[in-house]
């Protein structure tokens, strides 16, 4: 493992610059922080170029085998002072442990793989980070099987999104910057339904028959979904509101939804 002790290491430079999008599109990598996120990405086989750690984080029994692991893969592995770390962080409340992580590209076909039925998680132009991510997570949790974000939508790959994810960015196959009309012809081509989210013309989330192949498409966080999308919706649904809120948080809109799809398909069987 090298030691690096300046803030002119073009490895401490490329970290730092991973902050901002343009850098991370730039090199093909995000940073990774944390110590359970660094396991999730080890374990699903995400590539990890480098891996930076601080000399009390090292003290840590997992981080131990978090770097061994990393050693056998012949990673490159480099120590810092707290100070330096807090120079490429994000976070407040730093772990002391980054992977710089390769990104994955996905296809449409991808989604499609494998013996389970299509449900997929469409977020339309969702723009906040933490949404972004906490409806990732929601989704791998509910047995979704892929995840689309159209344009317009937050950086999958920013720090906030992939904290929010808690490691389901890992699990899910994700394609971000999606247009609408690619999504349709997507949809059309492997005779996948589309259902969107909505207020107008839909009924209650539990009378929509919801157990073939499907897309569920959750809106912008003020504007609802795209007038695109809505108008090519097979079925539109809604959540009741029982109480004086206004509305539901989208990731939590997405669990309803997304059990109550769980459900409908077991009581198929």
């Amino acid at each position: 493992m090298e030691v690096i002790a300046s803030t002119q290491n073009s490895l401490i430079k490329l970290a730092a610059s991973l902050k901002q999008k343009k850098y991370r599109d730039e090199n093909g990598v995000f940073p990774v922080e944390g110590v359970r996120l660094v396991e999730e990405a080890i374990q699903a086989g995400w590539e990890i170029t480098a891996c930076l750690v601080t000399k009390k984080a090292l003290d840590q029994a997992r981080v131990q085998t978090i770097i061994q692991q990393l050693q056998e893969r012949h990673c490159r592995l480099a120590e810092l002072s707290e100070g330096l770390y807090e120079k490429v962080t994000d976070t407040d409340q730093a772990q002391g442990i980054m992977a710089i992580v390769k990104k994955k590209e996905f296809l449409f076909a991808d989604l499609v793989a494998g013996e389970r039925q299509p449900l997929i998680a469409v977020l339309d132009n969702v723009q906040d980070p933490g949404n972004v991510g906490a409806l990732i997570r929601t989704a791998d949790a509910a047995g979704c099987t892929a995840v689309i974000l159209t344009q317009g939508s937050a950086d999958l790959f920013s720090p906030k999104t992939v904290r929010a994810t808690m490691g389901s960015i890992f699990h899910l196959p994700v394609i971000s910057r999606v247009s609408p009309s690619e999504l349709l012809h997507y949809l059309q081509q492997y005779r996948i339904q589309l259902i969107a989210t909505a207020l107008t013309a839909s009924k209650p989330y539990f009378e929509v028959e919801l157990t073939g192949p499907a897309a569920i498409v959750f809106g912008n966080e003020g504007n609802g979904v795209s007038d695109e999308l809505l108008q090519h919706a097979a079925s539109r649904l809604f959540i009741p509101l029982y109480g004086r809120a206004e509305s539901l948080n989208v990731a939590a809109a997405a669990a309803v939804i997304f059990y109550e799809i769980a459900r409908q398909q077991r009581a198929a069987l």
